[in-house]
């Protein structure tokens, strides 16, 4: 709890430090909730050494069955404590919290995410989709949604996603999978009651602000790269498709991704869709994208992939096997394989193995997985140093 409850004193201060407490149009004029001790006036940050080294130091002297637990992100349906201990107790990178984790209070809700840490010096990602709306797991979350927001000034935008990322973090959960970043006009996608805009550059805007604001609090993840607005179909059931050439991409679906990095993303989720003109293979799997997403966008923070249970339910043969479709994932070049369709609480176990076997047979290089366990671990340094390290600045003054 000390290492969580850290993180919502840095956060709250943070919100008095910059002035985000400000009401803002619409839902989004709610005030982030409260902490719960009274926060200091301003906060400020030490001298980090760089979790990146820390990270590739500890890396190598992993083995390859620990590095391959801390790329994994998985998933039980459970409030039970000593269970969910027991269940991250594998070494796994991260939990993704769903509706049937959340409890009926909030410090039932703090108490669950605490027993996810093993290790208090390295707590493992703790994500939630908590995009407001649509899609929304933490009850609490009465701000404004993309609904409304897409209709809204941009500044609204910044109002509703720092109160959410707020909530977020005080609730002991340091990544949202929350950033929708897809973009389109048709009312009739799957995505359009979840996207920022309906238009490139409108998304573009509205994915910069949430990021901007959720970072301040929590790691932010834009979401579902390269854009579902050009594949029609629901990507829970199918694996959508487009022919939409790379360069029509660049110039329409790529802007509020491209936005999104350079306001500093942490994570960029990729999901399972296809463009054909690019690769045949749904971007998750795709080389070629995770080439583009990191030459192209410039994006050096953590990739995953959307839910591989999706896969399966697509009902394409080729993708019946969770193992196998998690170690494609990450030899196309993602950081964390999230796993939550159908996922049971020997699932993870048998990912871990399938990765090392993997490995020991070629089929997935050791530089691959080692670099993307360092990339996971370098964000859970940082998440953890600004968690735990934020110290009192007796003489800041707020800014007014």
């Amino acid at each position: 709890m000390r290492v969580r409850r850290a993180r919502w004193l840095s956060v709250a201060a943070a919100i008095l430090l910059t002035g985000l407490c400000t009401p803002a149009l619409g839902a989004a004029a709610s005030s982030p909730p409260p902490a719960t001790t009274a926060p200091p006036t301003t906060v400020s940050a030490p001298t980090q050494d760089g979790p990146g080294a820390d990270a590739a130091r500890t890396v190598e002297g992993m083995t390859t069955a620990e590095q391959a637990a801390s790329v994994v992100m998985g998933h039980i349906p459970s409030t039970d404590a000593a269970a969910l201990t027991a269940y991250m107790s594998q070494g796994l990178g991260g939990f993704i919290l769903m509706g049937a984790n959340i409890p009926a209070t909030s410090a039932e809700l703090e108490t669950l995410t605490a027993a996810l840490v093993v290790d208090p010096s390295l707590p493992p990602l703790i994500a939630v989709d908590q995009e407001g709306g649509l899609v929304s797991r933490l009850p609490a979350d009465d701000y404004a949604s993309s609904r409304t927001l897409k209709g809204l000034p941009v500044a609204a935008t910044s109002a509703a996603f720092s109160a959410r990322g707020a909530l977020v973090a005080q609730s002991g959960i340091d990544v949202d999978f929350g950033t929708i970043a897809d973009v389109t006009a048709d009312p009739s996608s799957f995505i359009y009651g979840r996207a920022l805009g309906t238009d490139p550059q409108g998304a573009a805007e509205r994915v910069s602000a949430a990021t901007t604001a959720q970072e301040s609090f929590v790691a932010s993840t834009l979401k579902h790269f390269p854009g579902h607005g050009a594949a029609p179909g629901d990507s829970h059931h199918a694996i959508p498709t487009t022919d939409e050439s790379l360069e029509q991409w660049r110039a329409s679906d790529a802007l509020p991704f491209i936005a999104g990095v350079d306001a500093g993303a942490s994570l960029l989720m990729f999901g399972h869709l296809a463009y054909t003109a690019v690769d045949a293979a749904p971007a998750s799997l795709s080389a070629r994208w995770h080439e583009i997403a990191r030459d192209e966008l410039g994006f050096r923070g953590v990739i995953v992939t959307d839910d591989l249970g999706m896969l399966q339910s697509s009902g394409i043969p080729e993708y019946r096997d969770p193992v196998a479709n998690a170690v494609a994932a990450l030899a196309a070049g993602n950081d964390l394989v999230l796993m939550v369709a159908g996922s049971t609480p020997e699932t993870a176990g048998q990912m871990v193995a399938g990765i090392v076997a993997a490995v020991e047979s070629g089929t997935l290089s050791a530089e691959r997985l080692a670099d993307a366990a360092t990339r996971v671990l370098a964000l859970r340094l940082r998440l953890s140093a600004t968690s735990a390290d934020w110290t009192l600045c007796p003489t800041c003054e707020p800014v007014s």
